[in-house]
């Protein structure tokens, strides 16, 4: 791949991103507030009011069977005060993030359901390695939204870049070696500086944006992220090797032994949690239908 050819390419994935739907207003308003440390309940509840569809689709997955509440929430203030301001803004950035990227037209090569089933079980997968290490409950759905949203640069490349990521792919399944490898021979550049450019233009978290860009280059990743990053590398890992939708790759890159021991987690832990995975996917399918217009 010659350095003209992945320029050229970049400029298209480029142009096809600039081309996306903009995060509706209210969403970026919401991401805004809700990093700032000052942020009241009553101040996201003043903003997701504003949008109604948002409010409903926030609404729909607090009374959804993934988040297990007993009785049914009828008020957003009350939502926002159980869950926490940081869950409902990952909330409403989700589907509004599934509702931009979840078109037929945009799944060229890869399957969509797989894809999105790989995401879903990668993002159900970090928020259950993260419970099971005592993270701060407050920041467990960071965990999710940054596995749910890992691989989202494939979607520009199985979609302007067909013939290419096809030929990518099938490399990667005859060389045995992951996709990413053979995305940079074939492409110029992976799916992770593609992922990249979406989560600048839609002005994503530093947490997600550091989680799509160095999910395959750990060595890189911000050591303020290493914690999130990590796991949703050895979540992804996990998935692909056990067949769970599909995302491309068959034969990820092995975990390093000090990243599973910086988690303190083995692999014998990892398929001890399988079965309440491939629960929690169930329930998690809701964020795709909320997802939905």
């Amino acid at each position: 791949m010659s350095a003209g050819n992945a320029e050229e390419n970049l400029t298209k994935i480029s142009a096809y991103i600039s081309k996306l739907p903009a995060l509706p207003v209210t969403v970026s308003k919401i991401l805004e507030i809700a990093n700032n440390p000052n942020t009241s309940p009553v101040d996201l509840n003043r903003v997701i009011s504003l949008d109604p569809v948002l409010m409903a689709r926030v609404m729909k997955l607090i009374n959804s069977a993934y988040y297990g509440v007993t009785n049914q929430v009828t008020s957003l203030a009350r939502a926002i005060i159980m869950l926490g301001i940081n869950t409902v803004k990952n909330l409403a950035l989700s589907t509004a993030v599934l509702g931009n990227l979840s078109k037929k037209e945009d799944f060229q090569a890869l399957n969509m359901n797989g894809f999105w089933r790989h995401s879903l079980s990668v993002g159900v997968l970090s928020k259950l390695i993260a419970r099971s290490r005592g993270i701060d409950p407050k920041i467990l759905e960071e965990y999710f939204i940054a596995g749910l949203l890992h691989d989202i640069g494939k979607i520009p490349l199985n979609n302007t870049l067909t013939t290419e990521f096809v030929r990518a792919m099938s490399q990667a399944d005859r060389d045995r070696r992951p996709l990413f490898q053979t995305e940079g021979e074939d492409i110029g550049f992976d799916h992770c500086r593609a992922g990249l450019i979406i989560g600048l233009e839609w002005k994503f978290g530093d947490e997600i944006l550091e989680t799509i860009k160095c999910h395959h280059s750990l060595e890189s990743c911000a050591e303020d992220h290493a914690d999130l990053v990590y796991t949703v590398a050895l979540a992804n890992c996990y998935v692909n090797l056990s067949g769970i939708g599909f995302s491309g790759s068959r034969y990820p890159e092995k975990i390093p032994q000090e990243v599973m021991g910086r988690l303190g987690i083995s692999w014998d832990s990892l398929e001890s949690m399988h079965g309440e995975l491939i629960l929690e996917i169930e329930k998690a399918k809701i964020f795709l239908k909320a997802g939905e217009k």
